[in-house]
Order: C-alpha cells, then sequence, then structure tokens
C-alpha cells in the first residue's frame, strides 16, 4: 500500500483549487466510530465548476501499475430541486508523474485523465441519515513506469460528493517456495496482461536439477513453475526444505525421491547418510547399487563327481547350499600337483597349456565341464571354485573348494563303436521342453540317417563304424511342436572332433562345448487375439475407409483417450516458457523426446486446477478428435501426459507480418494444404464448424494445418446458443447461423471466408460491420469483394463457396482439384489490367449485379465512369463498398443487435 487516508495521522493539507469554495477537508466518524479526513464538494447551484484536488507526491517503490481504491458517498441529483443543467453525478479522476515532490500548485494541463467516475448508488435528502450505507468503492488501474513518482488529482465538475477514502496499492506475487525453490516478492508487470519471469534460487542442501523459474501474473498469482531443485544426497524434501536422513536412512543421489532405510544387514548410525555401512561379515560389491541388501561369499560346490571317457574327463557338481543372498554365483577350475602324490605315486603333472576346457576354466555359470587332451596314465586333481560378486571383497580369498583324483587309460573297444552327445537348453525355448531328438548320419553317405529321442540333454550314441565321421544334427519339441535342427556338427569315432562345417572352429573343442553354444530351437507361436472394442470402432475401418468416431458416445471419457490417444512419459516432457492463457488452462511451449526419435518442439496445452467435471471431459474429447486425425494437413496430437495436450506449431496469426511478402502461388499452396485437410475430415464424415485463419497453425515451411476442434459440440450443449459470441458469425454459413445445419458444405462456407484472409493477409471479414449487420448483408446477397491483386479465379471460387444454397457449393475434393489446376498453370493466377468499357454507371452496375445502388452512387458525386480510374476490377468496387458500409451504418439504430 502507497497510500491509505484512514491510516493517515492527522490532517491531510491536500492541495486544492479554487483554494476556497471548492473541496473542503472535513473529519467523520467511520462505521467503527474512528474519526476519519475526507473530502467534500457540493456546488450543485453553480454552473461550470472546475473544481481540482491533488494528493501529495506518492513514491511508487518500484511499482509498474498501480491500483486507486475511491470509497465515495454521491448525492441524487433528482433529489436536489432548482439544479437542473448544472448537477453532476460523476468526477474525474487524474494523475501526473513526477521524480520529486515540489510540486506547489495544481497545474491541470500535465494531468494525465485516467477515467470517469459514476457511483453505483446514490442517496437522498430522506435517507442521507444512512448515507454510509450508500458508501460506493470504484478502483482504477494507473501505468507508472517513467518517473520515480506520482500525484492523483480528482476533479470535480458540479457534484455533489464526499471522497471518504482513497487507497493507492500495487500487486506482487507474494515470496513463495516452488520445486525446492525459493521464488522472491516480485512486483507485477506494467500491462493487465504482462508476465514478468522470475528465477528461482535453491533452498539450502539441494542443488539445481534445472533452472527454476516461474512467471507472475499480472493479478499477482504465480503461473507455471518451469524446472527446480533436488536435495542434496543424504537429505530429502520435506515441505519445502531439505532435512537431512535420520539415523537407519540414507539417501544416495538427488534424484531419489526420499530418504530410504537401509537394506538388509546394513545400518547408518548418523544423519544424513548418502550409503548404509555393511554388518560385520557381509558385503557390497563395487557394482552394487546402495539399495542392494550386503551379502556374503558362496559355500563350496557340493556333489562333485566325474566320468572318464578315454583322454578326457566330464565334471559335474551341485551348486552351493548357501549362495549368499546373491545370483552372479559363478564357477572356475584350478588344480594342484601336490594333492595327487600318495604311496608309490608321483607328484602331478601341472596341465599343461594342451589342455582343453570346455565351455571354459573360469567364470562359469554351468555346473559341467569337460576336459579333453589329458594325458594317459596319469594322475589329476581337479578342484572347483564357486564365487560370487563380494568374493573379492571379503578378503577370505578363494572360496572353499572340493578335489577329486582322476586316473585316465587307454581307449578301449567299446569307445571305437559309439559316441556320448551333450548339450545345453536352448536360451529361449518358449515352454516347457518334452523331448529332444537327434538325427545323425555318416558323413560320406547321406542317402540314410537314423533318429534318436530322449528326455534328458544327453545321449549315448552306439553301433557306429570305427574312425567313421558322422554328421548330428539336434532339435527340441514343446507343446507347441518341434523347432527347429540345429546346425550340423560332425565327430569321428575312436578320434577328435572335426571343425564345425563353414566355421574355423579349432579340431580340439569337444562336443560339448560345439553343441552347448549353436543348437537353436524355433517354436510356433500363436498371438493372441485382440481385445475387442465398441461396434463403431470396428466399423470405421471397414472396407479400408476411417470414419470419425465422436468421443461423447463413451460414458467415460478415460476411455475414449485410452482408444484415440497415445500416452507419453512426462519425463520426456520438458517445459520451458508459457507462451499464453488458452481456455482450459496455460499454454506453454517446450521440447518432446521420444526414444529412437529427434527432439520435436511442442505446445503443452494443460488443464487448470479446480476444473468443472464438464471442463474435464470437454477436455479430454478435444483430445480424443485429435488423435484420430492422422494427415500431414491436420495438427497432430503428439499424446497425452496426465491432462497435457501437445502440438508443434505457431498460430497463423503472425502470417500478418509478411504482408505482401508471399507469392500467389504460396499463397495458393497454402489454401491447397488447408483444403486437402479439409477433404480429409469430410471423408471421415467429422465437421470441424470453426474453420478460420485463427484455428489454421502454420510451420516456417508454410504447411498448414488445421487445428482447434474445441466447438464440435457448442449447438448440441446450448439450444440459446445461435448468437452468442462463441458462434463465429462471420465465418458460419446461414443456414448454420439461422437452423444449426452444420455439414460439411457450411465447412466449405468457411473456407471461402478463410481463403479471404488469406489472401487479403490477416484482414479482418466484414471489417467493423456488427454481426447482425453481416447477417443483414449476407441474407440481402451481399458478398465480400475480392482482396487487392486478388486474381479473379480465387475470388470466384470464395463465391462459388458462399452460394446460398448448400448443395450449389463445391466439395472439398472439387476445390482441391481446382487448386491443383492453379498451381500447375500459373498463368491463371496473374491480374490483368482492366480496361474500362464505355458504359454509363447504370450500365455498369448491372453488368456486376449491384444496380441497386445506382441512387446511391449518384448521391455520392459518381455520375461518369470517367471520373472513376481504376487499374483492376478492385477498385472498381471500392466506392460501392464505401457507400454500402455508410449506409449500413445509419441503418444500424433501426435493428437488434446480436
Amino acid at each position: 500500500t502507497l497510500l491509505d487516508t484512514r491510516t493517515v495521522p492527522g490532517e491531510l493539507k491536500w492541495a486544492a483549487s479554487p483554494s476556497e469554495g471548492g473541496w473542503e477537508e472535513v473529519s467523520i466518524m467511520d462505521e467503527k466510530n474512528i474519526p476519519i479526513r475526507t473530502y467534500q464538494v457540493c456546488n450543485v447551484l453553480e454552473p461550470s465548476q472546475n473544481n481540482w484536488l491533488r494528493t501529495d507526491w506518492i513514491p511508487r517503490s518500484g511499482a509498474q501499475r498501480v491500483y486507486v481504491e475511491v470509497k465515495f458517498t454521491l448525492r441524487d441529483c433528482n433529489s436536489l430541486p432548482g439544479v437542473t443543467g448544472t448537477c453532476k453525478e460523476t468526477f474525474n479522476l487524474y494523475y501526473h508523474e513526477s521524480n520529486e515532490d515540489r510540486e506547489s500548485y495544481i497545474k491541470e494541463s500535465s494531468f494525465i485523465k485516467v477515467d470517469t467516475v459514476a457511483a453505483d448508488e446514490s442517496f437522498t435528502q430522506v435517507d442521507v441519515g444512512d448515507r454510509i450505507m450508500k458508501l460506493n468503492t470504484e478502483v482504477r488501474d494507473v501505468k507508472v513506469t517513467t518517473r520515480k513518482g506520482f500525484y492523483l488529482a480528482f476533479q470535480d465538475v458540479g457534484a455533489c460528493i464526499a471522497l471518504v477514502s482513497v487507497r493507492v496499492f500495487y500487486k506482487t506475487c507474494p515470496l513463495t517456495i516452488r520445486n525446492l525453490a525459493t521464488f522472491p516478492d516480485t512486483v507485477t508487470g506494467a500491462d493487465t496482461s504482462s508476465l514478468v519471469e522470475v528465477r528461482g534460487s535453491c533452498v539450502n542442501q539441494s542443488e539445481e536439477r534445472e533452472e527454476p523459474k516461474m512467471y507472475c501474473g499480472a493479478d499477482g498469482e504465480w503461473l507455471v513453475p518451469i524446472g527446480g531443485c533436488l536435495c542434496n544426497p543424504g537429505n530429502e524434501d520435506k515441505g519445502g526444505a531439505c532435512k537431512a536422513c535420520s539415523v537407519g536412512f540414507y539417501k544416495a543421489r538427488s534424484s531419489d525421491a526420499g530418504c530410504s532405510k537401509c537394506p538388509p544387514h546394513s545400518h547408518s548410525l548418523r544423519d544424513g547418510a548418502t550409503v548404509c555401512d555393511c554388518h560385520s561379515g557381509f558385503f557390497r560389491a563395487d557394482s552394487d547399487p546402495p539399495s542392494m541388501a550386503c551379502t556374503q561369499p558362496p559355500s563350496a560346490p557340493q556333489q562333485l563327481i566325474s566320468v572318464v571317457n578315454e583322454t578326457s574327463v566330464v565334471l559335474e557338481w551341485a551348486p552351493p547350499r548357501r549362495l549368499g543372498g546373491r545370483s552372479d554365483t559363478s564357477y572356475s577350475l584350478e588344480y594342484d600337483p601336490r594333492l595327487g602324490s600318495g604311496s608309490g605315486s608321483q607328484l602331478c603333472l601341472p596341465c599343461g597349456s594342451d589342455v582343453l576346457f570346455s565351455p571354459g576354466q573360469t567364470g562359469l555359470k554351468t555346473t559341467r565341464v569337460v576336459v579333453s587332451e589329458l594325458r594317459a596314465h596319469t594322475h589329476y586333481t581337479f578342484i572347483v571354485h564357486s564365487r560370487n560378486g563380494v568374493s573379492q571383497s571379503s578378503g577370505a580369498g578363494a572360496a572353499q573348494s572340493v578335489s577329486v583324483t582322476v586316473t585316465t587309460n587307454q581307449a578301449g573297444e567299446k569307445e571305437k563303436h559309439s559316441l556320448s552327445l551333450s548339450w545345453q537348453q536352448p536360451d529361449r525355448p518358449n515352454g516347457v521342453i518334452l523331448e529332444y531328438e537327434v538325427k545323425f548320419y555318416e558323413k560320406v553317405s547321406q542317402r540314410s540317417y537314423r533318429i534318436m529321442r530322449t528326455f534328458s540333454r544327453s545321449v549315448d550314441v552306439t553301433g557306429l563304424n570305427p574312425l567313421t565321421v558322422y554328421v548330428f544334427h539336434v532339435r527340441a519339441r514343446t507343446a507347441a511342436g518341434y523347432g527347429e535342427f540345429s546346425a550340423p556338427f560332425e565327430f569321428s569315432t575312436n578320434s577328435d572332433p572335426f571343425p564345425l562345417i563353414g566355421e574355423g572352429v579349432n579340431s580340439a573343442f569337444l562336443l560339448l562345448s560345439v553343441i552347448t553354444q549353436l543348437i537353436f530351437v524355433t517354436l510356433l507361436c500363436i498371438p493372441p487375439s485382440p481385445p475387442s472394442l465398441p461396434l463403431i470402432s470396428r466399423l470405421s475401418s471397414m472396407a479400408g475407409v476411417k470414419i470419425y468416431v465422436d468421443p461423447f458416445t463413451y460414458e467415460d471419457p478415460d476411455q475414449a483417450i485410452h482408444e484415440f490417444a497415445k500416452e507419453i512419459d512426462v519425463s520426456s516432457i520438458h517445459i520451458e516458457r508459457v507462451i499464453g492463457m488458452g481456455e482450459f488452462g496455460e499454454v506453454c511451449s517446450g521440447r518432446l523426446r521420444v526414444q529412437g526419435k529427434r527432439e520435436i518442439y511442442v505446445a503443452i496445452k494443460s488443464l487448470k486446477a479446480g476444473y468443472s467435471d464438464k471442463q474435464r471431459r470437454d477436455f479430454l474429447s478435444e483430445a480424443s478428435i485429435m488423435g484420430q486425425f492422422d494427415h500431414p494437413n491436420i495438427i497432430r496430437l503428439e499424446g497425452v501426459v496426465s491432462l497435457l495436450t501437445c502440438s508443434p506449431f505457431c498460430v497463423i496469426k503472425t502470417f500478418q507480418k509478411h504482408d505482401g511478402q508471399f507469392t500467389v502461388i504460396q499463397l495458393v499452396g497454402m489454401l491447397r494444404g488447408i483444403a486437402s485437410g479439409m477433404k480429409y475430415l469430410s471423408d471421415m464424415s467429422y465437421v470441424h464448424r470453426d474453420l478460420a485463419a485463427r484455428n489454421i497453425l502454420v510451420n516456417s515451411n508454410l504447411v498448414c494445418k488445421v487445428s482447434d476442434f474445441g466447438l464440435s459440440r457448442v449447438l448440441e450443449d446450448d439450444p440459446e446458443a445461435a448468437y452468442t459470441t462463441r458462434i463465429p458469425i462471420r465465418w458460419t454459413a446461414p443456414e448454420a447461423i439461422a437452423y444449426r445445419k452444420f455439414t460439411t458444405a457450411s465447412d466449405v462456407w468457411s473456407y471461402g471466408i478463410v481463403m479471404w484472409e488469406v489472401v487479403s493477409y490477416g484482414e479482418r471479414p466484414y471489417w467493423d460491420m456488427n454481426n447482425q449487420d453481416v447477417i443483414k448483408a449476407i441474407e440481402e446477397g451481399y458478398r465480400l469483394p475480392a482482396p487487392m491483386d486478388c486474381p479473379v479465379v480465387l475470388h470466384q471460387l470464395m463465391l462459388d463457396c458462399w452460394e446460398r444454397e448448400r448443395a450449389e457449393r463445391p466439395t472439398f475434393s472439387q476445390i482441391l482439384n481446382m487448386l491443383d489446376k492453379l498451381i500447375r498453370n500459373p498463368g491463371t493466377l496473374l491480374v490483368p489490367e482492366v480496361c474500362v468499357p464505355e458504359w454509363s454507371v447504370c450500365e455498369w452496375l448491372q453488368s456486376i449485379g449491384l444496380e441497386r445502388y445506382r441512387d446511391t452512387l449518384a448521391a455520392a458525386g459518381y455520375t461518369s465512369l470517367d471520373i472513376i480510374t481504376p487499374s483492376h476490377q478492385d477498385i472498381l468496387l471500392a466506392s460501392v463498398q464505401q457507400e454500402m458500409l455508410s449506409q449500413m451504418q445509419h441503418m444500424q439504430h433501426t435493428m437488434v443487435p446480436v
């Protein structure tokens, strides 16, 4: 508050002119019996009053727009006899900006008028005792930006008035905390529609996630917080402040939602912990996240067994009894030659580089290993170790181990006629494997083959010829059937395996490693049937024709949104700034980044807080409408985020800045895009009802897109809405205004108006005529004239769109064909110079169908065509147009306003 006369002690002593006989300072008692200072004047019997009252100098204290609240009482002139012509019931409010308080007198010419103030209620002599009940309150706002302060002045021109109190104040957006950022008390902008951008600062113990910003509105309300801060590790958000995590809790990253309880087998002994320490005997690997429980190393493998086959051995074991609470257990094989010594035996020889482990020696996930290329008549001791991610962190060295001694013998007669095959289960079995099938044959003679079936992952093949190469294939069977056979594998009886066909695999790799790595199983997969859809939705895709589905046919708008719109993860949206206010809430600009796609700029339309059920339904229904359209000339709905809709273009109103800078071909190309979008909508049986240039969005490549589908049900919702301000009279067809008959033909009428807007570079249709005049003129056959430099063929197409009978208007398909012909033949778009025929004014008016304006032109002095020197037909019509407008203005008092 910059001034409040109720709180000023003593006299106000404002400057008055004249100093006597005008405004007079008087003390009265207010409604709480507190004395206040007021100013009164009541010179109603004397004519030509000019009484001025000026306040003291008021410093504006950084304000850019101030508000003046005046409480006053005013005498009804009708209650005063003999004051006809001299008594007034208003006074004037003025202001004057100044850098300092040095104005000793009132200079009326330096003051700027704010407004004439009238009373809502006045009092008479009868109820003068109740005048406190007739107190009027008026508020006016003033823009003060050029000086350090200002004066206010009140001018009386003959009223009986008392200024009870004067309060001058300005609005601020108060200090607030949003998204852990502090926004200071901020003075609103100078204009009533301005938004002041304010950068916030992170609260203590927090860091900036994204630059925090908010906008201070002219009404002193904060709008749409953008960005924000995150509490530092070890701290969490508690009512807008970052507080340390308590004992037993932790927070590892700023991005974590809040403090979490320590995971099992860990603890925190102080406030503000970023990680919990493990209990004794438990450990955490370097790659483990802080949220993972502390774990232990595994116990030793169990039930280690061995099977010797000539110079190879198969080792198998069971997993450890205790895995330590982890799932990353692996195995490694080692040997210790000292363990092989005994009575009468030599020390074991170390495994040389020629010994092979299949599938490997370390980092094993399987519990089966084949060791080959062993020496005959040699003792080997194998040690199997189990390890996990904390085995090294535990400091206990290698895990417990188990050993076995194996003695290999020379190959016997049996091995010359048999082979042992084994393999692992496929990675993607697609169901429970019922059995395996093995097919094999001699490589030299492939005319016959044998089939073996087994329930296990191994098989002994007998009855083979010695020193013969065999080819093997393996496949699996589930309830869905057999998969494909694996690639071929070649093995020789009583010999080492051969390399894989087409692969440079070392011949020393044993069967197990080869089949384990390369067996493939392919199964049949029958996809589930799609979910059932509403009948109207199923019909919409029949015969390849897509039909628009009215979202209002759904009882639940969420169901329509689910069917027609795509949900977008809120993390994909980056809001940058507020660009305006929409019907449902704020409209922001930002960016959308979807994985696998390039980032695009979008507009984000939000549903404001405190919405009604109807507003929510209308909001969702508009998104459901847009979600059904997929056309290059229809605005695209990228998706919904909770209650956000997005589209990536700016409005066509900026197009007005380029008046005259586009070629006719460019304008026709833009009109062609609009027509293409409307043809798409009409083919879907959708009627737009609000086609206008303001609802056409255009991108930097002049690609036009039809938008704004929010008016589609206004007339149904409100049967009396035909003449409300929500119905765009200037763009609406006559039958739609009179009978609410909205069809594709009425959209064609609106398209003709859009053509006129585009060619005239955003001129307002029918100029300053009011809605009633527009309706009246159209009923009498008037149509908009051609804009300046408009090709005749384009204006003729507009006139075709404005045919009174809707059946005579062209379809959007015909309009599209016409525009395509014009683009292919640009010569038809030239504006030729027009020679004026030697006609009389009457003949000329008859030739253009306006003979009824003959008397109007004659009265204006247009008696001969010699005084009309046009360069083309448009200028010929200008005089008629001007006279028509003048005549309509004279007729307004006889018409009913819309």
